[in-house]
C-alpha cells in the first residue's frame, strides 16, 4: 500500500510545488541527493572516490515540456563532465532522455544526445542512459543501440519487473551494450511488469547471468543481500574476474554495504543525484523501501535535538 502511495504521489505536480517548498522534506531529500548544485555533487563525488568508489552524476530531471528546458539540461550534464575532467574524478554521468525532449521530439533528443555524448567520447568518459517508465522502454532502447552504433561509450539501464526485459538483455549483449540492471521503480500495471516481489527478484537474478555470461561490463544495481551473493556465486562459477563488472549502490543508502563490497575488493559505483528537481526521485526512493522514511525522519529529529 505504502508504495503504490509513494508511485502515485510521484506524478502529482501540484504536490510537489506544496512538498518542495517544506524544510524537514527537504530534510528527507538530502539523505539521498547530493544537493542542489554541481558544486554539491562535486563535493560528494570526492568523498565517494576517497572511498575507493567510483560514482555515476545524475542531474536529476525528466520530461520536460519545452525545447528551451532540454537545451539547458544538455549544457549543465556538458558541464558535468567539464567538472569530472577538471577535476579528475572517478566518475561518469547518467541521462534521461525525457530530460533532454524525447517527449517534445524524437529528433530534437537524439541531437542532444548526440552533443553530451561526443564531449564524453573526447574527454574518454561514459554516458549512461537511465530508463523511465514502460511507456518509453522500447524508445530508449532503440535510441542507444542506434547512438551506440557510432558512440560505443554509451550505455542503457534495464528493469527485471518488466516481462520483456530477458529479450532486452540480449539485444543489448548482442550489440555489445553496457547494462546496468535494476528492479524497476516506476509505478506499472500488471500487463507489462510482475506484480509480486519474488517474481522480480527471480528475473533480475536471471538477468545478471546472462549480463555475467554474455555481457559488456554489467552493472549490477541492487542493494539486495541475497542478489548480490547471487552475483558473486554466479561470477565464481563462470569464471569470471571481479574487475569485469561492478556493483552499483545510490548515494545515502547502505553505507555499510558499500564499505563490505569494497572490503571483499569489488568495484563499487555510487549514484549521486543532485539538482533542484528531487521530488519525484524522493518518492520512488521511499517507494522502493518506505521504511526508509521513518529512518530518515528519526535521523533528523536526532539531529534537531542535538543542536
Amino acid at each position: 500500500m505504502l508504495r503504490a502511495s509513494f508511485l502515485y504521489l510521484s506524478h502529482r505536480r501540484g504536490l510537489q510545488r506544496f512538498v518542495t517548498g517544506q524544510r524537514l522534506t527537504a530534510s528527507l531529500a538530502y539523505r539521498f541527493v547530493a544537493g542542489d548544485r554541481l558544486e554539491d555533487a562535486v563535493r560528494v563525488v570526492k568523498e565517494v572516490n576517497a572511498r575507493g568508489s567510483s560514482a555515476s552524476l545524475d542531474h536529476l530531471g525528466e520530461n520536460v515540456r519545452k525545447e528551451r528546458e532540454a537545451r539547458t539540461a544538455t549544457e549543465d550534464y556538458l558541464a558535468a563532465f567539464e567538472r569530472i575532467a577538471a577535476e579528475s574524478l572517478d566518475a561518469n554521468v547518467s541521462v534521461k532522455l525525457t530530460q533532454l525532449g524525447l517527449d517534445i521530439s524524437p529528433a530534437l533528443c537524439a541531437e542532444l544526445l548526440g552533443r553530451v555524448l561526443e564531449r564524453a567520447a573526447q574527454l574518454e568518459n561514459f554516458v549512461r542512459i537511465d530508463m523511465e517508465g514502460s511507456a518509453y522502454t522500447q524508445r530508449t532502447l532503440d535510441m542507444v543501440l542506434e547512438m551506440h552504433q557510432q558512440y560505443p561509450n554509451c550505455g542503457v539501464v534495464l528493469q527485471s519487473y518488466l516481462y520483456r526485459t530477458l529479450g532486452d538483455v540480449a539485444r543489448a549483449n548482442a550489440a555489445k551494450v553496457r547494462v546496468r540492471l535494476v528492479k524497476g521503480a516506476y509505478d506499472e500495471p500488471e500487463t507489462v511488469a510482475y506484480p509480486k516481489k519474488v517474481d522480480v527478484d527471480a528475473k533480475y537474478a536471471q538477468a545478471t547471468r546472462e549480463l555475467l555470461a554474455g555481457g559488456v561490463y554489467p552493472a549490477i544495481a541492487t542493494h539486495d543481500d541475497r542478489l548480490i551473493e547471487a552475483t558473486k556465486l554466479m561470477a565464481r562459477e563462470l569464471g569470471l574476474a571481479a574487475d569485469r563488472y561492478e556493483f552499483q549502490l545510490l548515494y545515502g543508502i547502505r553505507r555499510d554495504l558499500q564499505e563490505k563490497l569494497l572490503r571483499e575488493g569489488y568495484r563499487v559505483r555510487i549514484y549521486v543525484p543532485y539538482g533542484t528537481e528531487w521530488y519525484p526521485y524522493l518518492m520512488r526512493r521511499l517507494a522502493e523501501r518506505p521504511a526508509n522514511l521513518l529512518f530518515i525522519v528519526r535521523s533528523v529529529m536526532r539531529e534537531r535535538r542535538a543542536a
